[in-house]
């Protein structure tokens, strides 16, 4: 109280430390699981997108490709806008520009309008999802920010399951008639929501130094992704022609040219676009080595198992969606738990993720050689739930570590790296997996196929696994 009498409303300094309150990281995210479902809700869409648009298979791809190829290119320089501008501003801005690309999508009249407004929706997942660890990262601190990482990890792996599930629900429902539509106009009421609790909940947060664009690097890294991304997931649609080649031969030189002149950036006294001393950081250096495989499996696996469920084993979207309902809620709840078991057993629970992961894709292996081509929910339970308890042991961890030594000064490009990782592993997924099983179903028929392709899975499994050893036992 005054001297007058009347009380002061406290002031918080200018240089006080921003706090994002449980709101503001409900509303981030939010914004981390938009990107995410989009990527896999129009699995069990495509079927219906393509006999009413009379799309081929090759634009197809196209509408999983493009939006997974802009959104991997672009992230990293989304890090990087947010750290120099504002990160809040960015994830508004991102925010919005999705709900739009999302309505546009929802509104193509053809093919190739699509094609395009996915693109753009990616460009826009890009902007918004490195603003929210980066937000995490510079406006939460010690037990809060654990919390918050772990939290960041289940919503992961939860969206990307969760978002066949829903892309099913939403071409069944068919709502207003508006079939497939349905799985992007959906996003548009949501990202109102967003934008409205972000003006109130979510703080501004930026770098304390901010660098400048690394344009040469950004261009560098913009054409090895390319290069690798637009071949692996075109080419076996388009038959392999000579630019699929081409290209896969360019992919290693751009990639040395960007190392080269990110290090030259960087001993310069400049501020490359993915400072090499970053990887200097032990943990998230091996993390990003496992996040790799255990991605390409992930994705692989969601986009192979639609498929087989539709087109193979004859069940309609809402059937093949729900066929991953346990792995979704059995993933949810073992990761509400990863703090605790972080707490008490260190990284050893990525390495006991990784063995129960294994045991679950080898279930579902074993009902698809046993049931086909009676394969559905109850089949697929016991492996799905098994391998979903598994996965929620290694993602949110595997997050949690790539991160933990990442100064908050970084935080952006941080969070670029390892979503850009994270993303191109999924767009390889796709693409590689895909392409063996639809390749071989061609010529040994559905079940061989499947079968097959998990049990490539399964080799990534132990892979991951045995990367885990490597890990750091504990977690700053």
């Amino acid at each position: 109280m005054t001297e007058t009498g009347t009380l002061r409303t406290p002031v918080r300094s200018p240089s006080a430390a921003p706090v994002l309150s449980g709101l503001g990281l409900f509303t981030v995210l939010l914004g981390a699981a938009l990107p995410l479902i989009d990527f896999f809700i129009v699995n069990v869409a495509l079927p219906t997108i393509g006999r009413d648009l009379n799309a081929s298979e090759a634009v197809l791809e196209l509408v999983v490709a493009g939006y997974g190829v802009a959104y991997a290119v672009l992230l990293v320089l989304g890090g990087r806008l947010g750290d120099l501008f504002g990160r809040r501003q960015f994830f508004l801005g991102g925010m919005a520009a999705f709900g739009l690309t999302s309505l546009a999508c929802g509104l193509a009249p053809s093919a190739w309008t699509l094609v395009a407004a996915r693109v753009a929706q990616g460009a826009a997942s890009a902007a918004m999802l490195p603003q929210v660890l980066a937000t995490i990262q510079a406006a939460t601190a010690g037990p809060r920010r654990a919390k918050a990482m772990g939290l960041y990890g289940a919503t992961a792996g939860l969206s990307m399951v969760a978002g066949q599930i829903l892309g099913g629900l939403l071409v069944a429902a068919d709502i207003a008639g508006t079939g497939w539509r349905a799985v992007f106009l959906v996003n548009v009421p949501v990202v109102i929501l967003g934008l409205i609790l972000a003006t109130r909940a979510v703080p501004e947060t930026r770098s304390q130094h901010p660098e400048p664009i690394d344009t040469p690097g950004t261009v560098l890294l913009a054409v090895s992704l390319l290069a690798l991304l637009a071949p692996l997931t075109e080419g076996r649609a388009a038959g392999w022609p000579l630019w699929t080649w081409l290209s896969l031969a360019l992919f290693p030189l751009a990639a040395a040219a960007f190392y080269f002149v990110e290090r030259r950036e960087d001993r310069q006294g400049r501020t490359p676009l993915v400072p090499p001393s970053l990887f200097a950081l032990t943990s998230l250096r091996r993390g990003l080595i496992m996040i790799v495989p255990f991605s390409i499996g992930f994705s692989g696996f969601m986009f192979v198992i639609a498929v087989a469920l539709q087109r193979g084993a004859g069940l309609g979207p809402v059937p093949a969606g729900l066929a991953l309902a346990p792995m979704a809620a059995v993933f949810f709840v073992v990761s509400l738990c990863g703090p605790r078991l972080i707490a008490r057993y260190g990284t050893r629970i990525v390495t006991a993720g990784g063995l129960i992961q294994a045991v679950g894709v080898a279930l579902i292996a074993l009902a698809a050689w046993r049931s086909w081509p009676d394969l559905g929910v109850w089949q697929l339970l016991p492996g799905a739930a098994v391998a979903g308890a598994g996965q929620a042991l290694q993602l949110p961890v595997l997050i949690r570590i790539i991160l933990s030594e990442v100064p908050s000064a970084r935080a952006g490009v941080g969070s670029g790296v390892m979503a850009t990782t994270q993303q191109s592993a999924l767009a390889v997924g796709v693409a590689t997996l895909g392409t063996l099983f639809l390749s071989l179903a061609s010529s040994d028929g559905m079940r061989d196929a499947l079968l097959t392709t998990l049990l490539v899975q399964l080799a990534g499994v132990a892979l991951t696994t045995a990367l885990s050893l490597r890990l750091p036992r504990t977690i700053s």
